[in-house]
């Protein structure tokens, strides 16, 4: 009998039985319960919220772009390179777009990587100390960037990837 053979097969039989044999079908047990398609529209619905919600402060009525948000961009938030005006214009939109966008699960990975693009603006220009914040709502885009929208959405029906 070829010892190589045998302890291989020995270590293979020992880590299905084992304390790590026990953690593989734990996870792949999880694995099943949670797929792809349940987390994607999760931290859908869930990055959506926090960035509709908070465009729907900076508007009065539909979208009309309100008094106190060009306050704030002109006063407190201060974005380099974009005069205050425009860039509240550009948030209160895209506040509103893009998480439209990712709850009706289209065009889910640009718009990730748009809402992602404007998580680091508001990181590095805005609250810079609000990096925890700020690295829970990269997680979310970053997997939807990474990984797509799942099989509930227009992305999947259109057969976008």
């Amino acid at each position: 009998m070829n010892p190589v053979l045998s302890t291989t097969t020995a270590t293979t039989r020992t880590e299905s039985t084992g304390l790590r044999g026990l953690w593989h079908s734990l996870a792949g047990g999880l694995t099943r319960l949670v797929p792809h398609d349940a987390l994607a529209l999760v931290n859908r619905i869930a990055i959506a919220a926090i960035f509709f919600l908070s465009g729907r402060t900076k508007v009065d009525g539909w979208l009309t772009v309100n008094d106190s948000a060009y306050s704030l961009f002109q006063y407190e938030y201060q974005v380099p390179l974009v005069p205050f005006e425009i860039a509240a214009n550009l948030a209160a939109w895209a506040e509103h777009l893009l998480p439209l966008l990712l709850v009706l699960g289209l065009f889910v990975r640009l718009s990730a990587l748009a809402l992602l693009g404007m998580t680091l603006v508001i990181q590095v220009f805005v609250y810079p100390d609000a990096w925890a914040t700020h690295l829970s709502w990269a997680g979310l885009l970053l997997y939807l960037v990474g990984r797509g929208a799942g099989t509930l959405s227009l992305d999947r029906w259109l057969r976008i990837r």
